[in-house]
């Protein structure tokens, strides 16, 4: 499994999202720059420049058209993905630390930073995708500041007006965006902050990675914990295979504590658990730094991983991945 190194940035990873189709990959780090590049050879498509502070997050839209960023100078914007032009431009008082389309693209849901006196927020905005897509209203259609610890994650569910948040303080939660209200919460589904939440497929249930050295997955409506897979290293990533029954995990020690520590003592390789039964089944290793952000083909034929070393690595699974039945014949139904 030869990986393809992506070398497109100057800083630190912070967040990869390939597009519905999965032909394109998308990769933001601490280096104001967005990449995009094809997913089956790794050549850079284009840039998308404009942002003056670290771009935390991206999203792409299900028909590849619409791109949402967030970054560290304080603004969410809107891009067109074909053409690399940025079309809106939403400020705040703080940085924007993650972004997610909901199904249907027409809402974007924003987290913006606790900072400076200002409580971290939750804005859901309407995306009107009539023309060129220029024509945004500048405010949020829904806002609140969840209670308690503050939010990290957020992605939207498939239940009416509920998102799904991962907190500071290592709850999950759901909230009506519309009204503010915390609908569930499960306070105890990390001991740490919470850094990374990917959904399934079908938005039933979620996995989240945590500094607890824990991930986890969560059915949606209840929040009850499924599974758990206990490592020895913080996390920053955790995503899930679709096809084949494994969960990958990503993370390493922290980068001001690395100078004093092997790669092999670092724990810099992404871990593949088996889903159901909650064991290691093998590790890739690559990077010289924590992995900060994992993502996987949605079609399950490879997965990309970005690094604190600034680099992306492709890897497109062998054969020998789709045939191996580490516990006997277990078919997953998608």
């Amino acid at each position: 499994m030869r990986p393809i190194l992506l070398q497109g940035h100057e800083r630190s990873l912070t967040q990869i999202k390939f597009n519905a189709e999965g032909d394109l990959l998308f990769s933001c780090s601490k280096d104001h720059v967005i990449n995009v590049w094809y997913s089956h050879n790794g050549e850079r498509l284009g840039t998308y420049d404009g942002n003056n502070g670290s771009v935390w997050t991206v999203d792409i839209d299900s028909e590849s058209r619409f791109l949402v960023s967030g970054a560290a100078d304080n603004t969410l914007r809107l891009w067109n993905v074909a053409t690399g032009k940025c079309l809106y431009t939403w400020e705040f008082p703080t940085a924007v630390k993650r972004v997610a389309f909901n199904e249907d693209d027409t809402k974007v849901v924003c987290i913006t930073e606790q900072r400076m006196g200002h409580k971290c927020a939750v804005r859901v905005f309407d995306i009107n995708r009539e023309g060129e897509g220029t024509d945004q209203s500048e405010e949020p259609a829904y806002f609140f500041n969840p209670i308690g610890s503050k939010a990290t994650v957020c992605a939207f569910t498939l239940m009416p007006n509920v998102i799904i948040t991962g907190h500071e303080s290592g709850k999950v939660a759901l909230f009506n965006y519309k009204t503010g209200e915390e609908i569930e919460s499960n306070e105890r589904a990390h001991s740490d902050v919470v850094t990374d939440l990917q959904l399934s497929k079908d938005r039933t249930y979620c996995v989240t990675s945590s500094k607890d050295k824990i991930a986890r997955i969560h059915d949606i409506k209840s929040l009850m914990v499924i599974k758990t897979y206990t490592t020895e290293t913080p996390l920053n990533s955790a995503a899930l295979a679709p096809t084949r029954p494994y969960v990958l995990l990503g993370g390493g020690q922290e980068a001001m504590h690395v100078t004093t520590t092997s790669l092999r003592q670092g724990k810099f390789e992404t871990r593949f658990w088996h889903k159901v039964y909650e064991e290691e089944v093998g590790r890739v290793k690559g990077h010289f730094g924590p992995i900060n952000t994992i993502a996987v083909h949605p079609a399950g034929t490879c997965y990309a991983s970005g690094g604190e070393d600034g680099f992306v690595r492709v890897h497109h699974f062998d054969d020998s991945y789709f045939k191996a039945q580490p516990y006997g014949v277990v078919e997953i139904d998608d």
